[in-house]
């Protein structure tokens, strides 16, 4: 082996020890205080799920798609939730480990990169159990689209690791931001789909509702799910586009500025 190649599996070895020993930390800090500890992953999401069911059962006699209203709702509700946890839980990166970034062997690459692996493959398991549970509830079997919902999975990772690492730079250079995107973000349920099909909408609503990127990602979940539903408005490139921009130019910010937002933050 080279001198290049041995350093090289060295630094690898590094990284891939200093992330699993963050992913240890993060599970223990997010579900190892609380009781219940790991039920809550589920809990939560069945909680609105059935909570939305409920509600629109009421109101009407069948949801926009299928027969079940927990399906459907789930179908937009999960992909949501997802986005939400994967954006916060990077934005918080660097403030919920700076104590350890002052160590020379810790990098904020480190500290992303553990709690991406561990949000994915959380809510992964979630999304699967639940909609399994969901699915085998419904009369008739479902003819699902494994390549549909992949991709949703994926674009709503690509979504949320880009506005995550953006908005990871952006709340450490200025407290006010935080607040600001907070804002910004309260109808962001209402608008992207969740709860409605953009089928529905008259054509100049729909035309603007379609710069969310969220609603791509709830349409082609759907898709995955109800294999006569066309969402001929899914627009993958859109997504995939726009989290690759930000993810780009939020890790260009971030590995260029962040020792000075860590010793001035």
């Amino acid at each position: 082996m080279t001198l290049a190649n041995q350093i090289s599996s060295e630094r690898r070895f590094k990284f891939c020890r200093t992330v699993f020993a963050l992913i240890l930390r993060e599970m223990a800090t997010t579900y190892g205080r609380s009781p219940g500890g790991y039920v809550w992953a589920f809990l939560e999401p069945l909680a609105g799920i059935t909570l939305l069911s409920l509600v629109f059962s009421i109101a009407f006699n069948a949801p926009p798609l299928g027969s079940s209203f927990p399906l459907f709702y789930a179908s937009g509700f999960l992909p949501f939730l997802y986005y939400t946890e994967v954006s916060q839980k990077l934005a918080a990166a660097l403030r919920f480990s700076r104590p350890l970034l002052f160590y020379p062997t810790v990098t904020f690459w480190d500290a992303i990169c553990a709690r991406l692996i561990l949000t994915v493959l959380t809510n992964a398991v979630v999304m699967i159990v639940i909609f399994s549970a969901l699915i085998s509830l419904e009369t008739g079997s479902p003819n699902l689209r494994p390549i549909h919902l992949l991709n949703a999975f994926l674009m709503t990772t690509a979504l949320g690791f880009g506005f995550g690492v953006m908005n990871c730079f952006l709340i450490m250079a200025s407290p006010l931001w935080e607040r600001l995107w907070g804002i910004a973000n309260k109808p962001l349920f209402i608008i992207s789909g969740v709860l409605f099909l953009i089928d529905d909408v008259p054509d100049k609503y729909a035309d603007l509702l379609a710069f969310n990127p969220i609603v791509h990602i709830v349409g082609e979940a759907r898709k995955g799910i109800y294999s006569n539903y066309t969402g001929n408005y899914v627009n993958s490139i859109f997504v995939y586009g726009l989290s690759m921009t930000l993810s780009a130019l939020g890790i260009l910010l971030l590995r260029r500025f962040h020792k000075h937002l860590l010793n001035n933050g």
